[in-house]
């Protein structure tokens, strides 16, 4: 199906990571710009942060605190007006994970790219937990001539602990938790998988099975054929939706069941979405190839 759609923002540099604010506004990073951008409800926006590097991924701490996984920065390539990520920048020297105080736009490294055995590589998107910490996926960069194995990770909000929890996972982007705090759901991107994991304390999952690709998540869904998968966001229903290119929204149960696609015209690079907290119909979504920011309903079942 595809899905009336209202233009929140435009011109803006590769928007991700959105977050709508209890006073309406929306905020975004820019990826291509490296800042984070409030958008007002009026279709305005206003530079709140300049962080540099690649921000990505973004969630408000329980300090009320932004927080944001930093990949440390593409090359880009612009075709036919539209913007697209290559391997990393030329001065790309790891990520890390940045915290910004709204008020002020002061920002700080709460961890930096040796804070973690192996290095943080590209940081991606994060969640937090009910118990002040977060989940977040290292996406790893592709390089000219490679590409680094991804990781799963979990940090304190405090900047006390930073673990790898997953290791080597290919490619995973979004993450969410589910409803109840025990399943944590991430999106491979290259192989449009989407998995689950058992959840069995603050930082720690079910690792009673592993499977053939090395780490002891359960595949929920694969898409398979010219899909990648981008970031997600878990409704209050517990449905999955996954940010899908190109230019789709995929609805996914619980139980692996494709509940439907809805697609979003005139784009190719629909790469991540939130729902309102005081609507949650209404989803948020990044369309960041042509720089927009829109939202849309989707169904309900």
């Amino acid at each position: 199906m595809t899905a009336p759609i209202r233009e929140l923002a435009r011109g803006l540099r590769f928007p991700e990571g959105p977050i709508v604010m209890p006073d309406g506004s929306v905020l975004v990073v820019e990826i291509a710009a490296g800042r984070l951008t409030r958008i007002r409800p009026d279709g305005s926006t206003e530079v709140v942060a300049d962080l540099g590097g690649g921000p990505n991924g973004a969630a408000i701490g329980p300090d009320g605190r932004c927080y944001v996984c930093n990949n440390g920065g593409f090359e880009w390539a612009e075709r036919d007006g539209r913007l697209f990520p290559r391997h990393e920048a030329a001065d790309w020297r790891g990520g890390r994970i940045d915290v910004v105080d709204l008020r002020t736009g002061a920002s700080a490294v709460l961890y930096g790219p040796d804070s973690v055995e192996g290095g943080l590589k590209a940081p991606n998107d994060l969640v937090f937990d009910a118990h002040g910490g977060f989940w977040f996926t290292d996406h790893g960069h592709l390089h000219r001539d490679t590409r680094d194995r991804g990781a799963i990770c979990y940090a304190r909000a405090d900047g006390s602990s930073i673990a790898r929890v997953v290791h080597s996972i290919d490619t995973p982007n979004g993450i969410g938790l589910s409803p109840d705090g025990r399943t944590l759901y991430v999106a491979e991107t290259v192989a449009a998988r989407l998995w689950a994991f058992d959840v069995t304390a603050p930082g720690r999952v079910d690792r009673t099975r592993r499977n053939l690709f090395g780490h002891p998540g359960r595949l929920v869904v694969g898409l398979g054929g010219p899909n990648l998968f981008d970031s997600l966001a878990v409704d209050p229903a517990g449905r999955i939706v996954v940010a899908t290119m190109p230019g789709a929204l995929t609805v996914v149960t619980p139980d692996g069941r494709v509940a439907g696609r809805v697609e979003v015209p005139d784009e190719v690079l629909v790469t991540n979405l939130c729902f309102d907290p005081c609507d949650p119909g209404r989803a948020v979504v990044t369309l960041s190839s042509t720089g927009r920011v829109v939202d849309l309903r989707l169904p309900s079942r």
